[in-house]
């Protein structure tokens, strides 16, 4: 079923700093790409351009994500670049390897902010833990005085 005439969608992307990586109306069909630079989670919003809620319309949306090197047409790119079957190959094989590195370097980037964290957690579970030893302490102390002053006013001791 195909969508209504003269409904579309509006298309916007954000990155982790929130910041505004595509932001586009489409008509009736649409394709979008965009290339990422800093790692994390993105943020895709699609939502009708139309405000007729309870007029029949209908709008389909078919949505196909493809990440890394899997959204690059490489029939297309050989196409374009007159690439000989050997070329295309190696051209392949080192989109492959800058993908991995990528994934490499967001691991490193991730394995960052976890010990930042571990460490962070760390630390507060050592100051709290010697700030209850500290109370612990003082409360003893006070206690045994306040017991020893207690028998002393009592002449048992």
């Amino acid at each position: 079923m195909p969508s209504s005439p003269g409904i579309g969608m509006h298309v916007e992307v954000r990155d982790p700093d929130d910041k505004v990586i595509l932001s586009k109306v489409y008509s009736a069909e649409g394709r979008f790409t965009y290339t990422s630079h800093t790692p994390g989670e993105h943020v895709m919003c699609l939502y009708s351009n139309s405000t007729k809620w309870f007029s029949g319309t209908q709008l389909r949306v078919h949505l196909d994500l493809q990440v890394g090197e899997h959204a690059i047409d490489y029939q297309n790119v050989a196409q374009k670049e007159k690439l000989t079957e050997l070329q295309l190959r190696v051209r392949q094989l080192l989109d492959q390897v800058e993908q991995i590195t990528k994934e490499q370097n967001y691991q490193r980037y991730r394995e960052e902010r976890f010990r930042q964290t571990s460490e962070s957690t760390n630390s507060r579970v050592l100051w709290w833990s010697t700030s209850q030893t500290v109370i612990l302490v003082v409360m003893g102390f006070w206690q045994m005085r306040h017991l020893k002053s207690f028998f002393e006013a009592k002449k048992l001791v």
